[in-house]
């Protein structure tokens, strides 16, 4: 984990398989979105948190939201590793960032997914700030603020 003036960025390594490209030879577009999963993972990792103790307390935490930008191609060879922080978090909805950035560190992806806490049980939006309220503050206290870059 890096700590970036006011937030932390939690850095991943990718390893990009054969498997990974499309007929054009690049990353196929929906892996990135693996890729950013993997970050989400890393940074609650990073913080002391993890989606099984989520889950296992009867909650799930769904995508709600996903936007991609595609600015450079990753292709098979290229070294690559994501940077995800917490964009928002409004005790409600909780926005990821993120960038995929190669051995260049010039940025190939950058997107957001939005994500909600949901009973297991009835799949009926809870709030975060309620339901993990020590998670939540840990969330705030690692947010990206409006006057960081």
């Amino acid at each position: 984990m890096k700590q970036m003036d006011n937030f932390f960025i939690s850095i991943r390594d990718i390893e990009l398989y054969y498997a990974d490209t499309d007929a054009m030879g690049v990353v196929y577009h929906a892996n990135y979105l693996k890729f950013f999963e993997r970050g989400r993972t890393g940074l609650i990792e990073d913080i002391g948190y993890d989606y099984l103790e989520m889950e296992n307390k009867g909650y799930f935490a769904p995508v709600y939201d996903v936007y991609a930008m595609y600015k450079k191609p990753l292709r098979y060879g290229d070294q690559a590793k994501v940077k995800t922080w917490v964009e928002t978090n409004d005790g409600i909805k909780t926005v990821y960032g993120y960038q995929i950035i190669n051995q260049n560190e010039e940025i190939c992806v950058e997107g957001t997914t939005t994500h909600i806490i949901v009973s297991k049980e009835t799949f009926r939006p809870k709030p975060f700030k309620k339901i993990f309220p020590e998670w939540f503050h840990k969330y705030e206290e690692i947010k990206k603020q409006p006057t960081d870059k």
